[in-house]
């Protein structure tokens, strides 16, 4: 703790921070030999100089690893100490200021602060004390001097009157004339009413005139005064009158008795309170608002929700609840950066409240996700007309300084009282509707059914058990063979992840991994088939130790996993040889990072693992990859395959892939064969090496190591 210097005169200032870095910066900013100035690094460190020591002003961090801000202001009000507050804070959150000024704080300073920010709400909370402290000496000065008393009485920052019997001014100070544009002297003789704005004239008659001079006089009243017409022009207040805190207490004359006290008039102090009252106006907007959008936040669109629902009740209409989630959006942000993102979604928002009527409500829930509530509709049909208008204004393009973007949304319809008469069940009945489009395609809307809730509710219920799938030894790999069928031999597999559910029995990747990537357990999943994987490997290799293996692993853990230490660490423990695995890629490996997938997959070249193009054909990108990727083998989507039904026929993209891979050099491997059709067409043209239920289905390890012990198809 630093000790105070030798001027017991200069102003007293305690910095309250656990950073030191924040404190020594503070205290260089502040230290101009006018003003002594003490640090403490802690909360209890504050606590312990705040009830030994005199301070003027404390600097203070809400976030304190022991004794939070919050708690400190507490502290001093509840133990009467006299100290300003002057918060400087890295927390952005609404209720920390709104807390913080509640507890009395001068001044709320954001971290990162400017110099000036800093040293301008120290130097007003230090003027604001001396004022405060001028004011004090004001009732000792009046009863001293006349004189004192006139001249302390117009240097005060506030307005200071009394009024006679009757209500008029008898005296008045010269601050009124700078606060509302009026003379003195034309006030003296005047009645308050003359001030009062006309909304106000019933409060200020219980207030302004106050006869009490005990504990009940009037205190902090809050109302309106008007301003000149020169101060509404040249100051450009217009009709914005000005907001005060009055006090106010009879006067009396000494020796009165009980039958007539010697009431002779009212003195009274009126606080020009106007920029607090804004200040404290734009907060309130701001608890209740999104800054981004400036669109009704959780909060608020829940307090307006249940008035409409209270509305619907009383006039026994309906009303719908919209829970919108925006389709790719995710894509935006992770391509063009934050600030496109947060751009796209002002933008949306625009779009959005141009197809609402003026008494429908649409929100901002957070993150890409908007609610909107239709109040008094007819028919059911009304909130259908709305969606569509929504889908139709989202699918045109978004420009963003030059950067188009397109996407679409996903939005679920829950009607009062049809799907629900509580606030908590229509929007989790529209939430859960929004879930169904999203399951069908995205893009679209839908209503609410029950059959969506028993769907969700499934899906939650496999969602939940997939986390302690791993640990319960739940998940297995199986494998499908491919063939040669010029040899008629089996020539490698590809792994496919299984899960045995203790209840549903074998469930189907489509159906888990979707919530799996939603809920960040890729990264797990994917590390576990790799040991897995090459743990059967060393199986299966004392059967045949030259069956290559196919790896199909999610893009998710390509782009954030570390792939090549770990397939490495664990073909180095099996003892698997790099030249018996596959890893197979898919179009969206790429899409958030292209050059991180291009070394990731150069350096497993480089480890002796080979590389395949998995669902070739079906994405816009895939001829890219053949020049971007090291790529070995190309697997030719089973969607093209399904198609061929005559030998005869002719299936261009068919043959324009096995093209392809003879010009480049490239293996080729056909999915999804189910007919000899297929398997002669392919032969025909070159392609030899097949997959499929015609062939072998997925089979569990023991199945597949009897299998391979033959060979032979």
């Amino acid at each position: 703790m630093d000790a105070f210097s030798a001027q017991p005169d200069y102003p007293r200032l305690l910095i309250v921070d656990d950073d030191p870095r924040s404190r020594d910066s503070l205290r260089e900013l502040l230290k101009d030999g006018t003003t002594d100035l003490a640090t403490a690094r802690s909360g209890k460190d504050a606590l312990m100089q705040l009830s030994s020591r005199r301070f003027d002003l404390v600097l203070l961090d809400l976030c304190l690893p022991d004794v939070n801000g919050h708690k400190i202001m507490d502290f001093i009000s509840r133990e009467a100490i006299d100290v300003d507050v002057v918060i400087i804070s890295g927390r952005v959150e609404i209720d920390a200021a709104i807390g913080a000024l509640k507890r009395g704080a001068f001044d709320y300073v954001r971290k990162p602060y400017g110099l000036e920010e800093v040293t301008t709400a120290v130097r007003n909370a230090l003027e604001q004390r001396r004022l405060r402290q001028a004011n004090r000496h004001i009732a000792i000065a009046l009863e001293k001097s006349e004189r004192m008393y006139r001249y302390l009485v117009d240097a005060s920052p506030d307005i200071i009157y009394t009024l006679d019997r009757e209500g008029r001014f008898t005296f008045i100070n010269d601050r009124v004339s700078r606060l509302l544009g009026f003379q003195r002297d034309e006030l003296i003789g005047q009645h308050y009413q003359a001030l009062v704005f006309e909304d106000d004239l019933e409060l200020a008659n219980h207030a302004f005139d106050e006869r009490r001079s005990d504990a009940r006089a009037s205190r902090n009243i809050e109302l309106r005064l008007k301003r000149s017409a020169d101060v509404q022009r040249t100051q450009g207040h217009k009709n914005d009158p000005m907001t005060i805190s009055l006090n106010a207490s009879g006067m009396y004359l000494q020796g009165g008795s009980a039958e007539r006290p010697g009431f002779v008039g009212t003195y009274g102090v009126v606080r020009d309170v106007t920029e607090k009252k804004r200040a404290e106006a734009v907060i309130s907007y701001q608890a209740y608002h999104d800054i981004l959008t400036d669109l009704p936040n959780r909060s608020l669109f829940r307090d307006r929700l249940g008035l409409a629902l209270i509305q619907a009740k009383r006039k026994n209409v309906d009303l719908a609840v919209m829970f919108i989630d925006l389709d790719r959006f995710k894509l935006v942000n992770d391509t063009l950066g934050h600030h496109k993102g947060d751009a796209l979604l002002q933008q949306v928002a625009c779009r959005l409240k141009r197809c609402l009527r003026e008494g429908d409500t649409l929100a901002r829930q957070g993150g890409d996700e908007f609610t909107v509530v239709l109040p008094d509709l007819q028919h059911h049909d009304d909130a259908r007309v709305v969606a569509a208008k929504f889908i139709h204004s989202l699918e045109q393009p978004f420009d963003l300084d030059g950067h188009t973007a397109r996407i679409s949304a996903s939005i679920g319809i829950a009607v009062y009282p049809d799907h629900g008469e509580t606030l908590d069940e229509l929007l989790r009945n529209a939430d859960t509707a929004m879930y169904q489009v999203k399951g069908e395609g995205k893009n679209g809307f839908a209503f609410f059914d029950q059959s969506s809730r028993e769907l969700l509710d499934r899906r939650t219920s496999l969602g939940h058990g997939l986390r302690h799938a791993l640990s319960r030894n739940e998940l297995e790999m199986y494998y499908q063979p491919q063939v040669d069928t010029s040899t008629h031999r089996l020539v490698g597999a590809e792994a496919l992840i299984r899960w045995n559910h203790p209840t549903r029995g074998l469930v189907l990747p489509r159906e888990f991994m979707p919530y799996a990537e939603e809920h960040e357990l890729i990264p797990a999943i994917s590390e576990w088939m790799i040991d897995a994987l090459c743990c059967d490997m060393q199986r299966w290799s004392r059967a045949d130790n030259t069956l290559k293996l196919s790896l199909n692993l999610s893009p998710h853990y390509l782009d954030r996993g570390k792939i090549y230490d770990k397939l490495r660490s664990a073909m180095l423990h099996h003892d698997i040889s790099p030249n018996r695995i596959e890893v197979e890629i898919t179009e969206n490996i790429s899409k958030s990072n292209p050059q991180h997938a291009i070394d990731q997959l150069k350096r497993l070249g480089q480890l002796g693992v080979s590389i395949a193009i998995d669902d070739f054909g079906i994405g816009y990108s895939s001829l890219a990859y053949l020049h971007r990727f090291p790529v070995d083998t190309i697997k030719i989507d089973q969607s093209f395959i399904k198609a061929i039904v005559e030998d005869d026929a002719q299936y261009p993209v068919v043959l324009a892939i096995i093209s392809i891979a003879r010009g480049l050099g490239l293996h080729l491997i056909a999915e999804g064969v189910e007919s000899e059709v297929q398997v002669r067409y392919l032969r025909a043209h070159g392609c030899t090496v097949m997959q499929g239920h015609l062939f072998h289905r997925p089979m569990p390890i023991d199945e597949f190591i009897a299998t391979i012990g033959g060979k032979a198809t």
